[in-house]
């Protein structure tokens, strides 16, 4: 005992052996490190991300284009045995598939599409610049209208022709029109979504930069208010001329600008000559860039999508159609996508059916950890702090979109949204939402 306090006494004595100008050189040679992690590593901001992308034709858009698709996909599923059946389908026992049908009708019925894009591009073709012309101007129109009554997808905007020198001039003048129309018509939406495709380097989307940043000088526009998508669908982009990965310096060159990351299936499968047998969101090709796109924007703030399938439900193939959908939706849910391209009606119930049953089946088990997290209660699995966010944003994504309930996550979790957001998104987290 005795050693034991004469080892023991000494050390209670001890002070820090660096000296205040010890640590000044330290945080010295560390501050570019801490502006880079404040500036380029904000981490998600903890809004609602649109678990799909619709894309349509720019000129087949009306006010009434969501609505008109939510019916349809419901006429769809009633004439294939109804929702319960799909959900059957995709392997949903029969406790599951009922939850899920009720909460995918009522979505069908009020908020069918998340996220719209019209498109200018590989959806619309060359139909000439009087009649390209017209259009974006109806369509920045359009989208005004159905914003102003109510009916616009929470999340809306185009897809214009690439920075390649054939289209160059053509895509920035659609973008032009359409924006500075939208600006004219009054308040930007909250939602606006700008899609730049088929980049090939980090200069085109600098190009982007400048253009947006232009537009917001023209029509007195914050900075930053014009944010927007790169579609990744070059291999150029995923390995450069020089041996590193251009999509990898994308979010430093452009700090704040991406909003998020598209893959796109078949034109990236084309260029690496995969035949179109072969060409699938879930090719080897395609796996490898998604997961080069996930080490470039981690931390960043930046979100991402996968890309589509062209298998459509439609004729006597709508079953299998489903089954094949439903399968790649969970898929990338699984691997960390949390949104993807839909390109038909007939998609959304398959959409919404795989991606409500993914938040709910995994809803109890992240709960109960949440709950052990939150109350300090030993259980079977000792999560770290990075663990318990992901978690929280597990659940906090299933809210979002409607596959889970407030209500159940309080009754399962402890937690109300407030806290369900502060614990995902801590740097967001204020005195009056924190966890106590």
């Amino acid at each position: 005992m005795a050693a034991s306090q004469a080892r023991s006494g000494p050390r209670s004595q001890l002070t820090p052996s660096l000296s205040g100008a010890d640590l000044a050189r330290i945080d010295a040679q560390l501050v570019a490190t801490d502006r880079l992690l404040e500036q380029n590593y904000p981490g998600d901001d903890g809004s609602r991300q649109p678990v799909h992308t619709v894309y349509v034709p720019a000129d087949r858009f009306t006010p009434t284009f969501a609505a008109d698709w939510g019916a349809q996909a419901l006429t769809t599923a009633a004439a294939h045995g109804g929702l319960a059946r799909l959900g059957e389908l995709l392997g949903q026992d029969a406790e599951l598939a009922s939850a899920v049908a009720s909460r995918v009708e009522g979505k069908l019925g009020s908020e069918p599409i998340e996220d719209l894009r019209l498109d200018f591009e590989d959806g619309y073709g060359d139909r000439g610049d009087d009649a390209e012309d017209a259009a974006a101007v109806a369509a920045a129109s359009a989208v005004a209208t159905a914003v102003a009554a109510g009916t616009a997808p929470p999340f809306i905007g185009i897809r214009f022709k690439c920075f390649e020198a054939p289209t160059r001039a053509r895509g920035l003048r659609t973008l032009d029109l359409f924006v500075s129309g939208l600006a004219a018509a009054g308040e930007l939406p909250d939602g606006l979504i700008l899609t730049l495709p088929k980049v090939t380097t980090v200069a085109q989307v600098q190009a982007m930069d400048y253009a947006v940043s232009r537009l917001e000088e023209i029509h007195s526009l914050p900075h930053g208010r014009l944010r927007f998508e790169v579609q990744v669908e070059t291999p150029q982009l995923i390995l450069g001329p020089e041996g590193t990965s251009p999509v990898a310096q994308l979010p430093h060159v452009v700090p704040g600008r991406i909003s998020g990351l598209h893959y796109g299936t078949y034109d990236y499968s084309a260029s690496l000559q995969i035949s179109a047998e072969y060409q699938s969101m879930e090719h080897p090709v395609a796996d490898f860039a998604k997961e080069v796109m996930q080490l470039a924007v981690a931390g960043t703030g930046i979100r991402l999508s996968d890309g589509s399938t062209n298998i459509i439900p439609v004729g006597d193939g709508v079953e299998n159609a489903w089954a094949i959908h439903g399968w790649l939706v969970r898929r990338s849910l699984e691997r960390g996508y949390y949104q993807g391209w839909d390109l038909h009606p007939a998609q959304l119930p398959s959409r919404f059916a795989a991606t409500y049953a993914f938040y709910r089946q995994g809803l109890p088990a992240a709960a109960a950890r949440l709950r052990n997290y939150v109350e300090r209660t030993e259980g079977g699995v000792m999560d770290e702090p990075a663990t318990a966010r992901a978690l929280a944003a597990f659940v906090l994504r299933g809210v979002q979109c409607g596959a889970v309930g407030a209500d159940e996550v309080q009754a399962l979790a402890g937690v109300g949204v407030p806290q369900l957001t502060a614990l995902a998104h801590p740097r967001l987290a204020t005195p009056s939402n924190s966890l106590k």
